[in-house]
């Protein structure tokens, strides 16, 4: 595929860093970056993605979907010659460990005790 072909793009982080500039082929998918967003992802940072699925990527103000690819999702303003796309990545834990977390907190009253079994607070 001849150089000019590819698109560049970097990944812009919580904090302001950025990840890349990267070049990809049109054809590469979103999850394919978003696994490379997660083996590059810096060491000494406190909020990290486990998974390729725990990373959501913002283009343009969307949130890519997986099965898409970089071609799809290419602005008018990636024409611009020797232009680096810029894409948002947030990490945002999988759904099932959200869940539990919150079925945790919703529980702790009843489970602590300190309510009566009519749902008034006994304290």
């Amino acid at each position: 595929m001849p150089e000019e072909d590819l698109i560049e793009l970097k990944f812009r982080l919580y904090d302001g860093s950025d990840i890349g500039p990267f070049q990809y082929s049109p054809t590469s998918t979103i999850a394919i970056l978003k696994e490379r967003i997660v083996a590059d992802w810096p060491k000494d940072k406190k909020v990290a993605p486990k998974v390729a699925n725990d990373v959501k990527l913002i283009c343009a103000g969307k949130i890519l979907e997986n099965s898409r690819t970089v071609g799809q999702c290419k602005t008018p303003f990636g024409e611009l010659p020797n232009g680096v796309i810029t894409m948002h990545a947030v990490v945002q834990p999988s759904l099932a460990k959200a869940k539990s977390v919150v079925n945790e907190v919703e529980l702790e009253p009843w489970v602590s005790g300190s309510y009566s079994s009519g749902g008034e607070n006994t304290s």
